[in-house]
């Protein structure tokens, strides 16, 4: 059963077929919003996830997106708009979550220049270049939620780049929201801490030393749930918290603080 429906609100979630897009795309139907999710290679992964939305009864629709891929985001967004027009009956969208992602490990001396371009092409020029070809279609007084990470915030030998290309993303957020302001576009990202999901090869997941590790530095106890950031994302794209833009929230149990 869905809590506080909302009618015919639409969210765009890069990256929903898996980890925490799939999360938020669940906690965000269970609330009335329809959604546009994207994956780049799972599409048995995003059918499930739309098959899960539709049996309570909500509406889904996935699309195939690389996110490093800009040359393809004009015709990206010329399917969504085709997509909300059909699906939606409608000629905008509500919210846009950057989530797609890539992790990477690997010592600051042993970074290459692939590594670099990836961590880059996935975290910050594909969100740039992707929120504007979608700005046109993206209400007056709709959303964006930018995704960071607590590694900006704490440090953990290994994950330098990714660190400072999410700490981009933050500066990112906030020139959004003051450029965005006019169009009453409030632009918002999240710091999640140490997630049990598959990402970096699922260690906080599945190894249980490691997650015991990591929870002894974590104020609440415990590692992260993805249930722990989809409901989060929820209530940050929710009226409730419609004064709030230009705004990182941490999301992490208070971890190193």
């Amino acid at each position: 059963m869905k809590d506080s429906p909302m009618t015919n609100q639409i969210a765009l979630i890069t990256g929903a077929s898996r980890g925490l897009g799939r999360n938020m795309a669940l906690h965000l139907a269970n609330r009335g919003i329809n959604i546009i999710g994207t994956y780049r290679s799972g599409a048995d992964e995003a059918k499930s996830v739309k098959q899960e939305i539709e049996a309570q009864g909500g509406k889904a629709t996935m699309l195939p997106l690389d996110i490093t891929d800009t040359a393809s985001f004009q015709a990206f967004s010329d399917t969504v708009t085709k997509t909300l027009a059909t699906d939606f009956h409608r000629e905008d969208f509500d919210f846009l979550i950057n989530n797609a992602g890539n992790g990477l490990f690997a010592n600051f001396a042993d970074v290459t220049e692939g590594d670099f371009n990836s961590l880059v092409d996935t975290h910050l020029r594909g969100p740039v270049f992707l929120t504007q070809k979608l700005l046109p279609i993206l209400k007056d007084g709709g959303r964006i939620l930018n995704v960071s990470s607590g590694l900006v915030r704490f440090t953990f030998p290994g994950y330098s780049i990714y660190a400072a290309v999410k700490a981009a993303i933050e500066v990112l957020t906030r020139f959004q929201a003051a450029e965005l302001g006019a169009r009453q576009i409030r632009v918002n990202a999240i710091a999640p801490g140490a997630i049990a999901t598959d990402f970096g090869g699922g260690a906080v997941r599945d190894n249980e030393d490691v997650n015991a590790y990591v929870a002894q530095g974590i104020a609440l106890g415990r590692v992260g749930l993805p249930d722990d950031i989809g409901r989060a994302v929820a209530a940050i794209l929710s009226d409730d918290m419609a004064w709030a833009t230009g705004t990182t929230f941490d999301i992490s149990g208070g971890q190193l603080l």
